[in-house]
């Protein structure tokens, strides 16, 4: 029987702790880890990853891609829907912008959810991109990108309305759990 009543404990235990937020907050729902795996569209090679990591206020983005145009600006931002189906990317429908703001730079306050900014690939095309944000969360009330897509474009986004002048999509992934 005690047995029974330790292995009882130790599985609360670790349900409970399953449950914790990085603040140490119980939150039944809580994921603090998710990931893009970005695939390249129709005659493209960008593909790699789109780690997002809650922290306190915010989320980390790291991105790490290759098969970039090698010293070229490309630009990243987290579309309306998770559906890469289309092969062109536009499945994924327009940036993510719940709030309705104008498009920018993640240098403004104000901008589109999803305005992540641009990767820069060095000589090989390759990138590894870090930004944190305090615009969205995992899947919390604010901004939820849980589910959502992420595109890489062909070109730099120059800020410009209404979606920064960025071109083609050369590469999608949808934002799930990392497990």
């Amino acid at each position: 029987m005690r047995a029974v009543h330790a292995v009882l404990i130790l599985a609360g235990a670790f349900a409970l702790s399953a449950c914790q937020t990085p603040s140490g907050a119980a939150h039944a729902n809580s994921v603090t880890r998710a990931i893009a795996d970005m695939s390249p569209t129709n005659g493209n090679t960008a593909r790699g990853v789109v780690l997002f990591i809650a922290e306190e206020g915010g989320v980390r983005i790291v991105a790490e891609i290759e098969g970039l145009d090698p010293g070229q600006q490309h630009a990243i931002h987290i579309h309306e829907t998770g559906d890469c189906s289309s092969g062109d990317g536009k499945s994924a429908g327009g940036h993510y912008n719940p709030e309705g703001h104008d498009h920018a730079l993640p240098d403004h306050s104000e901008r589109h959810a999803g305005d992540l900014g641009n990767l820069t690939a060095d000589e090989n095309g390759v990138t590894r991109y870090e930004l944190w944000v305090d615009n969205v969360t995992i899947n919390g009330k604010h901004n939820p990108i849980l589910g959502r897509g992420v595109i890489i474009h062909a070109k730099a986004d120059d800020g410009g309305q209404p979606t920064g002048n960025a071109g083609a999509r050369i590469s999608c992934g949808v934002i799930g759990p990392d497990n």
